[in-house]
């Protein structure tokens, strides 16, 4: 009887203290009072916004690149109204090329637009409403440890080159001064090398490039036709369009055939009046 009761004492106890335990050590903080394990409290739970990839894309450095081709009624003035379109995003104009409507050629623009990035979307799709779009292609790169790795030896340059500016102030000989002005000199020059590398990162983050073709009606095939008398009417154009490429050809080719003709005839009565003259009498 007593062992029983020994044992309950015992188990009574132990469940004691793991209550305790649990109560005590659900929530941890820090010195500084913030949660370091355990529940998050509800006070400190309003804070939280947003999911895991959210925060990831937030922390990343990507450079966006496109292209976009768009039929436009007039694409010498829409490669205009894209022009105002990226500037008002903030965006500029790399390079511009406009080659209007001819007789054999029909009228074509072809721009790349520098977009900032946090524009991209609303000003694709201002873009878009220039004509019908034809395609969209656009790619992300993702170059956060590229970046890293630039800030991180610029950081360590910039200490180097301050050690050695502080160490030239303090020489005592003319040896050393020329020594650390030397190892100066190429710090130096490494960093601005670095830093412009580091800028031309940061311009290609912060500005999406997107090539931009606007065509004119007629450039860009439509789609194969899609019930019957579609189709007869996609083979008769297509027979028409055959014939008169066949005619075509013929007309470039005439003149050829007639100066070959003639050339032909001549070259036939030089050989009979040869032949004739060779006959016994």
């Amino acid at each position: 009887m007593r062992r029983t009761w020994g044992v309950i004492a015992v188990l009574m106890t132990a469940a004691l203290l793991a209550g305790c335990t649990a109560n005590s050590g659900s929530v941890s903080t820090d010195s500084s009072g913030s949660v370091s394990g355990g529940v998050v409290p509800a006070e400190d739970a309003r804070d939280i916004t947003g999911t895991t990839s959210d925060l990831n894309t937030a922390n990343r450095d990507v450079i966006t690149t496109g292209s976009l081709s768009i039929t436009a009624t007039d694409p010498v003035k829409a490669s205009e109204s894209a022009v105002t379109i990226t500037e008002q995003a903030g965006g500029r104009v790399d390079s511009r090329s406009e080659n209007p409507a001819t007789d054999i050629q029909p009228a074509s623009a072809n721009l790349t637009l520098r977009i900032p990035s946090d524009e991209l979307d609303r000003t694709l799709a201002e873009l878009k409403k220039l004509g019908r779009l034809n395609f969209v292609s656009l790619t992300a790169k993702d170059v956060t440890q590229q970046s890293q790795d630039l800030d991180a030896r610029i950081t360590a340059l910039t200490t180097s080159v301050d050690r050695l500016l502080a160490l030239m102030a303090s020489a005592t000989t003319t040896a050393d001064l020329i020594s650390i002005e030397s190892a100066l000199s190429s710090r130096q020059g490494e960093l601005e090398s670095l830093q412009s590398q580091r800028d031309f990162l940061a311009d290609q983050i912060d500005y999406s490039t997107v090539q931009l073709e606007l065509v004119a009606e007629g450039t860009v095939a439509e789609g194969g036709p899609d019930t019957f008398w579609t189709g007869i009417i996609a083979g008769w154009t297509a027979l028409v369009t055959a014939l008169g490429g066949l005619l075509i050809g013929l007309g470039v080719a005439l003149p050829w055939l007639i100066v070959l003709a003639v050339f032909g005839a001549i070259v036939l009565l030089i050989v009979r009046l040869f032949a004739r003259r060779r006959k016994p009498a």
